[in-house]
């Protein structure tokens, strides 16, 4: 089996990146149908860097391939990254790298799998991330899923010969709400 059910939801389940994944990541990651929206147009990602990625995972993050639950079909990436369990924090990072699932409710549904088991299960409190003003898809996905904008830091972000403002938004464990996690136990 190449995926692993971690979190499962209706449309989607999240597993632990493998990787099989390495050139459909590197794929993604140098598109910029997906970069520009993501603020990462600037790179180039290899093969070898993505492997390296893979190989030697940060101590502080948790990443998950984004899967179809129906069809077994890798779709993107979700992570939490510079987790800190001392102050209860962490950061939200997602792309929906297979343009035939954006905007049809899998990233949704996928950050509420992730906030369900950032809050109830490893005790964190409060989770942000930065999204690009230009990125309205994003900020009404993070907004359905709780996320409050509280800061913007002005044209910081120079893509495609423009400056834009990255929105900073975030969600506390007390405002999560919902019960998305369909194989818990307990």
């Amino acid at each position: 089996m190449k995926y692993f059910k971690k979190l499962v939801g209706e449309k989607v389940y999240l597993s632990p990146r493998n990787m099989e994944d390495i050139e459909l990541y590197v794929q993604w990651l140098n598109d910029f149908h997906t970069t520009d929206y993501i603020g990462r147009s600037h790179q180039t990602i290899s093969i070898e860097e993505e492997r390296e990625y893979l190989e030697n995972p940060m101590k502080d993050e948790i990443s998950f391939a984004i899967v179809d639950l129906t069809k077994d079909l890798l779709i993107g990436t979700l992570s939490l990254c510079h987790i800190n369990y001392i102050k209860r924090t962490a950061t939200l990072g997602i792309f929906i790298g297979n343009p035939e699932y954006r905007s049809k409710g899998y990233g949704t549904e996928a950050i509420k799998l992730l906030l369900e088991y950032a809050f109830h299960y490893l005790n964190l409190n409060n989770i942000k991330l930065d999204v690009l003003e230009i990125n309205q898809r994003a900020i009404s996905c993070y907004k359905k899923c709780g996320f409050k904008e509280y800061g913007r830091r002005r044209k910081c972000n120079f893509i495609n010969g423009k400056y834009y403002d990255t929105i900073e938004m975030g969600i506390l464990a007390e405002e999560f709400e919902g019960d998305y996690i369909k194989n818990k136990n307990i």
